[in-house]
């Protein structure tokens, strides 16, 4: 197929690669032109905007970082609206709000563009690995005609419901990585005041039902009070300023989540808003005394 792909972020280059590499035509963009690079060394075409890259294409991808951003992108004066023909769907794999997202569909449905809302799971190793769960809003012919593109970036591909339900669904997904984070966060801190060997706790624990993902792949960050880069704390904290309005919106309480939010809060005033969100641990060990 004949994809453009708008946003070579950590996530969005690894996902447009892996569309290359499994023999769909790629155009990208980036707003930061540089990005679009290593994709054009790899085969892809650049566009110098988010209009001139949807010009043609069947489908549009956008992988950007908030509410604003998917609009201009989507709706703006050098938007994918002006140039997108009539059939070509435009998936949106960012993080952003429902209640936009549906707007921004029915805006793009007055010129017969059909959009799907399809955000992530499982960090940049998912994204370099193809491996990604995408939980996908829209109207299932849609989905099932984006398939061959979207089962090239990720295993677990879940249609759950209307326009609008995949950004949901993402909602809860923070929500619940919220939680589990904190709670190994937690977990590892108490082990280290207690002189424990971690490396073996996590190993015992993995095997139980205390096994998660985070528990495997981001508890070694923790031990070492190290976080390299797998997802930025401030975009988890955008993600929850979503999550938060939603809730509000619907009258659900969510006291962990907003624990969670003013651990973020704390992290980005001192500087650490860039390092991987395992780093609610650096919170936890600082309030511990563990350094």
């Amino acid at each position: 197929m004949n994809v453009a792909f708008i946003g070579m972020g950590t996530m969005g280059a690894a996902m447009a690669l892996n569309i290359l590499k499994a023999g769909h035509e790629v155009t990208v963009h980036n707003r930061t032109r540089e990005r679009e690079e290593p994709l054009a060394a790899a085969g892809a075409r650049r566009a110098a905007s988010p209009m001139e890259a949807a010009e043609g294409v069947e489908i549009v991808i956008t992988c950007v970082s908030d509410t604003p951003d998917v609009e201009a992108v989507a709706l703006g004066k050098n938007g994918i609206i002006q140039s997108a023909r009539a059939g070509a769907i435009v998936v949106d794999m960012s993080t952003i709000s429902p209640s936009v997202t549906r707007r921004i569909a029915a805006e793009l449905a007055t010129k017969g563009i059909p959009m799907l809302d399809a955000p992530v799971s499982g960090g940049s190793e998912g994204a370099r690995e193809g491996t990604l769960s995408i939980m996908v809003g829209g109207e299932a012919p849609v989905v099932q005609k984006a398939m061959p593109v979207l089962s090239a970036m990720g295993k677990n591909i879940t249609h759950v419901g209307p326009t609008g339900a995949g950004q949901m669904t993402k909602a809860i997904n923070q929500v619940v990585a919220a939680g589990v984070y904190l709670a190994v966060a937690e977990g590892v801190t108490l082990g280290i005041k207690a002189g424990l060997d971690m490396d073996k706790v996590v190993q015992a624990l993995s095997g139980g039902a205390s096994g998660s993902w985070v528990l495997n792949h981001r508890s070694g960050n923790m031990i070492r009070n190290e976080y390299p880069l797998g997802f930025r704390v401030r975009l988890h904290r955008k993600d929850l300023a979503i999550v938060m309005e939603a809730a509000r919106e619907l009258g659900v309480f969510l006291p962990g989540t907003g624990l969670v939010e003013q651990i973020e809060n704390d992290l980005i005033s001192q500087g650490y808003g860039d390092e991987d969100l395992s780093a609610v641990a650096r919170m936890i060990r600082q309030k511990s005394g563990v350094e």
